[in-house]
């Protein structure tokens, strides 16, 4: 099975096999890693399920097992405790295991667990009103990761950034712009807006319109020209965005923008199909969606304003609408900021209301990022306009160390993000001592050809079993032989975390075995070369799991 390590299937294959020799055929078994020393180097507890299947011990149900386990790469089983079936394996598994690392290369890992489902995740959306943050920086990290990681594991995947170009934020964004602009130009009669933006961007924004149409708005009504400082400013602050993005190495196959779903008339017509379908009805002139009844909202939500105009809720469920029936996008996730909790429930209910599984509509929330200086927090405030920009984070720190911290940690739990480690160039830097494992594997691989090594004459089938007498050896091998199951845990949980704790374990493992086996300089050419083939299957692994990070994988360093 593609990505899968057949060492570890054969293995679990021997044991099912086992199980249905007592006349049980509709039980699924597999070896797990015992938590504890001393317990084997996988255990089953398959014998305490059958216990009331087969309406036995479970400790005679194990033993009844281990003597129809049939498998060249165990040395030895044990019961322990109530029923725990332990088995101790041989150097042949851990040799196998790496050999099918080697064969499928890259692949390895891509479990399919997509099977070309058709998925569709959409992240940072940021309103075009200012520079992205270090917060909307945490959300392009992690949605790209997820992106990755589905597409690495079968999934269709579509990435997709909904552009905010209407509404009340850009109306002030155009009247910020355009109270600087006259600013600017001596005329402080021009009121600022009461919640407009004080960022200092918008003088840059408004230097700019000035060396372009000079003075040319001082003498026009303001209503007349507020649609040229809205869209000029949008657009500037966008293309800023698409920058700091792809400077970030994240990208999108599709920029979807809201204005689009007024001027063709979706918004229009999924309030219709509400109301016809009995989700929405008509109140004080205004449009209702019944949320109190369908989730258990505190109120029902106004969709149209009585004025005509319609509330975001009726944009998102437009918006929702395309994706999943236009569209047809099977599974769709949102990386949201953790304000927006309370929203989630108001989705699915529309989601629902479409005839689609509210489950297929997930939602990813992103806590907020501390950033740490000398130890102590970096002030910032939104509302008066001083915060960090993400570009600011990758000057200072770059993007590997920028993407690796902001992904460390569970989305949806607060990050402290400390600049001064992120800029180590040691191991206790965390992306450091990753990417130093990778590139001193490659400078391994170097030294071997520049001593005359020819890695197409090592072959993958003769990987000497002997040399996994070394415990090292073993723990590298084995976590090595584990990363399959990490990617399918990370991508059924969307999860980068997953990875980013795997990986910093493998580095470790690595750079034990490392300092404790010797690799070029042995003597035995048969135990160099198969060391060889083990550390080249560890730069697969890395290679593979920086990648899914979107971390590069240095050769040297």
């Amino acid at each position: 099975m593609t990505g899968e390590n057949s060492a570890v299937l054969k293995l679990n294959e021997a044991l099912n096999d086992a199980v249905k020799s007592l006349g049980v055929n509709d039980v699924a078994a597999e070896f797990e890693r015992p938590k504890h020393e001393g317990q084997g180097d996988r255990a089953a507890n398959i014998a305490m399920r059958l216990a009331k299947t087969l309406k036995a011990n479970p400790r005679d149900i194990a033993q009844r097992i281990a003597d129809a386990l049939k498998s060249d790469v165990i040395t030895k089983t044990e019961i322990a405790g109530p029923g725990f079936l332990n088995v101790f394996l041989s150097g042949k598994f851990y040799a196998d295991s790496v050999a099918d690392i080697l064969r499928q290369g890259e692949s390895y890992g891509g479990v399919n667990v997509g099977k070309n489902r058709r998925v569709q995740v959409e992240f940072v959306s940021a309103n075009p009103t200012g520079p992205l943050h270090i917060g909307h920086g945490r959300g392009a990290a992690v949605g790209d990761s997820v992106a990755r990681i589905l597409k690495f594991t079968g999934w269709d995947v579509q990435r997709e950034y909904y552009v905010n170009d209407s509404g009340l934020q850009i109306t002030n964004l155009g009247k910020s712009t355009q109270a600087r602009y006259f600013e600017l130009l001596g005329k402080s009669d021009v009121p600022f807006p009461e919640n407009g933006y004080k960022g200092a961007y918008l003088y840059d924004i408004a230097r700019e319109i000035i060396s372009i149409e000079g003075d040319k708005f001082l003498d026009v009504p303001l209503d007349d020209s507020l649609e040229y400082f809205k869209k000029y400013a949008a657009e500037k602050i966008m293309a800023g965005i698409r920058d700091d993005l792809e400077l970030f190495c994240v990208s999108f196959d599709n920029f979807f923008p809201e204005g689009y779903l007024h001027k063709n008339g979706l918004v229009q017509s999924a309030m219709n199909e509400l109301k016809a379908n009995g989700y929405a009805y008509e109140q004080d002139g205004a449009l209702w969606f019944r949320t109190e009844s369908t989730i258990g909202d505190d109120k029902d939500r106004v969709l149209i304003r009585a004025n005509g105009i319609p509330t975001y809720y009726a944009s998102d469920i437009a918006y929702h609408r395309d994706k999943f029936i236009t569209r047809n996008f099977e599974r769709v996730i949102d990386v949201w900021g953790a304000d927006h909790h309370g929203y989630i429930a108001r989705m699915k209910a529309a989601i629902k209301a479409m005839g689609k599984n509210p489950d297929e509509f997930i939602v990813l929330l992103i806590q907020l990022v501390n950033l740490l200086r000398d130890g102590k927090i970096v002030t910032m405030s939104t509302r008066s306009g001083e915060f960090i920009t993400l570009r600011e984070v990758l000057d200072e720190v770059g993007v590997d160390a920028s993407r690796f911290f902001f992904l460390m940690r569970r989305s949806d739990s607060q990050l402290d993000f400390d600049l001064d480690l992120a800029k180590k160039q040691g191991n206790e830097n965390p992306v450091y001592y990753v990417q130093y494992a990778h590139a001193r594997i490659s400078g391994i691989i170097r030294e071997y050809i520049n001593r005359g090594g020819n890695l197409d004459s090592l072959s993958a089938e003769r990987i000497p079993a002997e040399i996994f007498d070394s415990k090292d050896a073993r723990e590298l091998a084995d976590s090595l032989s584990r990363w399959p199951d990490t990617v399918r845990e990370a991508s059924e949980e969307l999860a980068p975390q997953v990875l980013t704790g795997y990986v910093l374990n493998l580095a470790g493992i690595f750079h034990s075995f490392y300092n404790t086996n010797r690799i070029i300089d042995e003597s035995d050419s048969a135990i160099k070369e198969g060391r060889i083939n083990l550390v080249r299957a560890a730069k697969i692994v890395i290679a593979s799991c920086l990648g899914l990070l979107g971390v590069n994988a240095p050769e040297r360093m």
